[in-house]
Parts: C-alpha cells; structure tokens; sequence
C-alpha cells in the first residue's frame, strides 16, 4: 500500500485530484512513496482540511495504523487520539499551518489495539506554489528513543569537551580522527595538529603496545577490563614517562545491515602519581619484609662476622647485582676528629663477581684496597654520608675501564656507597653497585643502604669486640 496519495504534484499537499497520465508524475509519487517508506522517522502529513495524505512504515510501526487506515481520515480524533484530546492535539498540529519554523509538541497517541504511546512531534507548515500554507506535515517518534538520541548526542557533546579523562577516536588506520581537551594536553599537542597523524610521532614510546590493544579491539571487540599502558610523552622540557589507564570500544556503523568497524573509542586517564605511590609502597613492604628476615637469620650466627654478611645478601634481592663492605684499616675505625689521618680501607666481604652466590669473607691479610683519590667509598667514609657515583652515557668498553680503575666488577655502572658506623664511631663502607640493566640509585635507595649499613656496622663492630 502506497504511503500517500497519488496525485498529479508532489510538491503540494491537498485533497484528491485526477490521475494525470503523465509518466514523471507517477514515477514522482512513486519516489515520494519509497523515500517517506524509508525513512528511520515516523511521518504523516495533512491538508488544509486537517485531511491525512500522507503515513510511511514507521508511522505504521509505532501506531500499529497502516496507510490504508490512515490516509484519508480527517484528523486523528477517535483512532490515534483520544476523544477528549481530539480537538487539542489537532489545533496544536494544524496551528504550525500559521506559525514560522517548526513546531515541538509532546501528546499521547493511540495504537490500534488500543495501547497509548507518549511521541514527541515536529510538525511545519507545508506551502503551496502560490507560497500559502496548503497543509501540515508531522515527523514523530515514541519520546524515549527520542530521549534517547538526545542522551547520545548529549554524551557525545559532552565527553569532546567537558570531560576531566582523555577521550580520542582512532579510525580503522589507527590514526586519531577526534580529540577532546583533555587528551590534547596529555599528549602535549592541540587538538586539530593531533588529526590523522600516526601515533609513533605523538608519543615517544609505548606505541607498539597501545597499536596492539587497538588492532586487539578492532579485531574482537572491546576488553573486559580496563589496560594500564606506560607511555613516553614528548614535552617542551623533555620526554615524560606516564602510565595511562585505559578502556577501549569498537566503534560500528549504525546505517550498515553487517557491522563495519569505523575505528576504536580510546579513553584513558592518567594514573602515574598513584601508580608510582603504589610502587613505591610495594618496594617499601618489600624491603622492610628483607630487613626483618635479615635479622632474624643474622640472629642465629655465632660469628658476627658471618651475620654482617648475612645482611649484605639479603640486602642484595631486587636491589643490586654487587656488594662489597670495606673495613676501615688499621685500628678498624676512626673517630670523628681523625679527619687529618688518610683514610685506607681493607675489604673484608664481597659478593662473587662471576656466578651468583653468598658474601665471602676475605681481607684476612689485612691489605688496604688500592682506591684511588676521590674514590666514591673514601668520600663516603670521609663526609660519614651516602655518595651515589654512575659512569654516564658512555660506550660499554668505556664504561669497563671505568669500573675496574675504582676496583669493582667489569659490568658495574651504577654505584651507592653507605657509612658504617657504630658508638659513634667509622668503621668503614658498604658499597653497592648496579649493572647496566638497572637504572640509577636514587635517594630513597640511600636511605634503604643507611637501614643496611647500619645493621652491618653493628654486627662489625660486635666481631670487633669479640676478637679484642
């Protein structure tokens, strides 16, 4: 059944008129017909009479109403409206006949088994060749799917502008196709020099991880949880490691019968100042849990030499990949007012250099160790304060004779040395040292070697004794 009329214009509603022979004019209807079948949004028209000419599929769809039963009627009393409301809804239709633009109204509509159906309309006057109004047309839809596109539009709207998460629309080359605010300044860029660019060039590393979880995404569909990703963003001041946490959605056409992904709805939010606090209270647990065992083990030695050592090891786990504890030599320590007497020192514990293992004991022949002037474990004992010592961005033959001339390991870079003291009194360092896997020490490293030197020089001091 045709969804209006057929007629010999198209372009002007009003009562019937003779069929034209004409061919155009009847392909005319016939295309009018198909367009007003076609379209997502229910639509009827009227004439000037209140006279219904026109009622497409969705009308039918939502009213229950063919076209056959509805065209031709005048007006909607005592099918699709109420009685009571007949008269009401009809001069608020036919009133947009006088009125500029377009008009919204919200009324209830009956279906024809009966139920009622709140819609939201949208009705204009329909003008004539002569420029007079010749009728009305009306485009409705049931008030919660309208609400409902009015939501999404909101949500749209709102998370490209107001959002306090970055929010970034990845198209299927995975080049960014919308940004909001937000994401532009985390990624240090405005928003319209971010568009279409790859993402190799807006963030300096951890690219490959956040391509694969959007191929991941646009493959199979969104993750079940949310992903933290490390990334380095570029700055005016210099490369940032930041951790975002991110969710993602696969983003298809709604217009399309089979789903085609148009790319990946990216939301991230960043996440580093908790993350680092979280990481930082697990490596704290962490060491005070190795201190506590140290001193348990170190306990049960008889030899407070052998307990020294015990602390060292366990000192070791997560921390450094050498250790060395220097004695100072002579008496075995130096008061604080000796600072005119050179300091030499005599190893008397090291971590093996080559296979892992357990502290030896060593410096039974009591030979100073052969450090330089300014070497890092001299100055510790001298300033009775940490000194923290790395050998920079230098070639890896460099960085071994840079090692080996302070009379460590080849393959140490990084390098920590803490006091020991005991009474009130300097007994040595205890120096640990890192490979090139390992970055820099850093201060909090300084004050987890004091927590260690101190528990050394205790256990060195007690040897001490015990032997005099």
């Amino acid at each position: 059944m045709s969804a209006s009329r057929r007629s010999g214009t198209t372009d002007e509603l009003g009562p019937d008129e003779p069929e034209q022979p004409d061919q155009p004019d009847r392909d005319g209807a016939d295309l009018l017909a198909a367009l007003l079948d076609g379209m997502d949004a229910a639509l009827c028209a009227f004439d000037a009479d209140g006279v219904v000419t026109h009622w497409n599929r969705e009308a039918e769809r939502i009213l229950g109403w063919t076209a056959a039963e509805a065209v031709g009627r005048h007006g909607f009393a005592g099918w699709a409206v109420r009685k009571a409301d007949a008269e009401e809804v009809e001069g608020r239709l036919m009133s947009a006949m006088e009125a500029p633009g377009r008009q919204v109204h919200e009324f209830a509509l009956l279906t024809k088994d009966g139920g009622r159906v709140l819609v939201r309309t949208q009705s204009a006057a329909v003008r004539g060749p002569d420029g007079k109004p010749a009728g009305v047309y009306c485009a409705f839809s049931e008030v919660h799917a309208q609400i409902d596109l009015e939501r999404s539009i909101a949500l749209s709207e709102a998370l490209f502008e107001d959002a306090s998460w970055g929010v970034v629309l990845v198209d299927a080359d995975l080049r960014p196709a919308v940004v909001n605010a937000h994401a532009a300044r985390a990624l240090g860029i405005g928003r319209t020099a971010v568009l279409g660019r790859p993402l190799g060039e807006l963030l300096a590393q951890g690219v490959e991880e956040l391509e694969s979880a959007l191929t991941h995404v646009l493959a199979e569909g969104a993750p079940p949880a949310p992903a933290e990703i490390w990334v380095s963003v570029r700055t005016p001041e210099g490369e940032q490691r930041r951790c975002w946490r991110c969710g993602f959605v696969r983003l298809s056409s709604p217009l399309a019968e089979e789903p085609v992904p148009l790319g990946v709805g990216w939301l991230f939010n960043d996440v580093t100042v908790a993350k680092q606090a979280e990481q930082e209270a697990s490596l704290l647990r962490f060491r005070g849990n190795q201190l506590h065992r140290a001193a348990r083990a170190a306990a049960e030695c008889e030899d407070p030499a052998e307990a020294a050592t015990i602390h060292l090891d366990f000192a070791l786990a997560g921390f450094a990949d050498h250790a060395l504890i220097d004695r100072v030599a002579g008496d075995g320590s130096l008061a604080d007012g000796d600072s005119d007497v050179p300091v030499r020192l005599v190893r008397v514990a090291a971590t093996p250099s080559g296979a892992p293992g357990p502290s030896l004991l060593t410096g039974q022949a009591g030979l100073p160790v052969r450090y330089a002037e300014g070497h890092p474990a001299l100055q510790c004992v001298e300033r009775v304060g940490p000194v923290r010592a790395s050998v920079g961005s230098v070639p890896a033959e460099r960085a071994r004779e840079w090692a080996l001339a302070r009379q460590w390991p080849p393959d140490a870079v990084h390098a920590l040395c803490a006091v020991l003291r005991s009474r009130g009194r300097t007994l040595g360092a205890v120096t640990f040292l890192r490979g090139a896997g390992r970055s820099p020490f850093e201060r909090s490293d300084a004050a987890y070697a004091e927590d260690v030197a101190m528990r050394i020089a205790a256990a060195l001091d007690l040897a001490g004794a015990l032997r005099g």
